[in-house]
């Protein structure tokens, strides 16, 4: 379930509840190395091997969070940070790595400072979504009602474990970053659309509620309806602000298209997709259905001829050729090869996890990038 907008962005305290599902480590992941040491002069952060700006307000709340928590001891207080952080996906194409990068900074730094307890406020002055990610499972994030946020929070509400046979397969359709970040589109939806005021007070209160009791009881059926249903309403609420902002491009459309006729094959919601800020595609279905999933995608849109072993990354899996009356009953088109870039195929996760190994690590002994591009 998204999050439509902010009614505070300073603080990052959303105008609605959103639901998420944290995925595997193992598949999809941000990874940050931390170093506090007392000769170094300046707080200094890189990102996929570039050195970034590290005046960044969100990065700047973050640490300033983190500082104030702290429980190290009063000499460190005035130790400068170095930072090293990589994604194995694309940034800033509609994949949630603000999310991931964020969480996954958060808990290491709360690591390195000896903070306890729920890092969910820390990880939300960064980034609003991130406070669900620094959790494994299905988690929501309750907007709150307080003006200073101190009830904006997110809550597990069942681990990866209570439903293990769900999948998710991420479909690339474009690594480029997107044209209209998402905080610029979401002030703008919340300054120009009226459809999102209208979603804010009479949809996606219920719909949440229905969401998280679907989850609980296992109910795909229901819980991938209300994911569509969701996923459609939100991208609405992009193109009724002005000027609109459009994410999804042409595939985007015929993947979406693509699960509807699928599920009306074979007549049962067995694929459910939903789309972030971004033109790529995430797919969720039961374990069960992958390999037949799979099987018609790769007809539908088959793989690139020159890329072929990088397309599928994930876990292993092998589709099944589509029998010829599945594809009649699907009436769809053949897709020239390459239109989908590569696909990731993955499960729900834990959260994040800490890595003892030197050979992990991001930053060598004295606080340099090693590794990160």
């Amino acid at each position: 379930m998204i999050l439509g907008g902010k009614r505070d962005e300073s603080l990052n305290l959303p105008t609605n509840d959103s639901i998420s599902v944290t995925l595997d480590t193992a598949q999809l992941h941000a990874k940050t190395t931390v170093m506090l040491k007392s000769h170094f002069k300046e707080d200094r952060i890189w990102l996929n091997g570039k050195e970034e700006d590290i005046q960044n307000t969100r990065l700047q709340n973050c640490l300033t969070m983190i500082r104030k928590h702290s429980q190290l001891s009063g000499y460190t207080e005035n130790w400068k940070v170095h930072i090293c952080s990589k994604n194995n996906f694309p940034t800033a194409a509609g994949l949630a790595s603000s999310a991931a990068g964020y969480a996954c900074l958060t808990a290491a730094l709360a690591k390195l400072y000896k903070i306890d307890g729920d890092i969910s406020r820390i990880a939300r002055s960064g980034s609003g979504s991130a406070c669900r990610s620094v959790m494994g499972g299905f988690v929501r994030w309750y907007m709150g009602s307080n003006k200073c946020g101190i009830d904006s929070l997110a809550k597990q509400i069942v681990p990866a474990s209570h439903w293990p046979e769900m999948r998710i397969l991420v479909l690339v359709v474009s690594d480029e970053q997107k044209k209209v970040p998402s905080t610029v589109g979401m002030k703008r939806s919340m300054e120009t659309s009226q459809l999102l005021q209208h979603r804010i007070m009479h949809i996606v209160p219920e719909r949440a509620n229905k969401m998280q009791q679907a989850i609980v009881e296992k109910d795909f059926k229901t819980f991938a309806e209300l994911t569509m249903k969701d996923s459609n309403q939100f991208h609405a609420v992009c193109l009724d602000t002005y000027p609109p902002c459009i994410y999804m491009n042409n595939i985007s459309n015929n993947i979406m298209n693509l699960v509807h006729s699928y599920n009306n094959a074979v007549n049962d919601v067995k694929v459910a997709y939903t789309y972030d800020a971004g033109p790529n595609a995430t797919l969720y279905l039961l374990e069960k259905d992958v390999p037949v999933v799979i099987g018609v995608l790769d007809h539908v849109f088959p793989p690139p001829s020159d890329n072929a072993i990088e397309y599928r990354r994930g876990l292993p899996v092998e589709g099944i050729k589509p029998s010829q009356g599945l594809l009649e009953k699907l009436k769809f088109q053949k897709y020239p090869p390459g239109q989908l870039k590569y696909m990731i195929y993955t499960k729900v996760g834990d959260g994040p996890i800490y890595l003892d190994n030197l050979q992990d690590h991001l930053l060598d002994n004295y606080g340099n990038p090693v590794n990160c591009s």
